[in-house]
């Protein structure tokens, strides 16, 4: 049996038109899309990335 990929998602999913970030998981659509395609280290790093993110969001807002 294959172990589950560690995933941002919280379920909230909506994209914010500004930043093209997903506002749940500040992911962008390509980074979700390929999201099962990514090595470990490379989805390690997306998560590395997403708290900046954040921010983002607020100064769009």
């Amino acid at each position: 049996m294959t172990a589950p990929i560690d995933s941002p998602c919280i379920k909230l999913c909506r994209i914010d038109t500004a930043t093209r970030l997903c506002v749940g998981c500040l992911r962008t659509l390509e980074e979700i899309a390929g999201w099962g395609r990514l090595t470990p280290e490379e989805r390690r790093q997306v998560m590395a990335a997403l708290p900046a993110r954040g921010s983002l969001l607020t100064e769009a807002g």
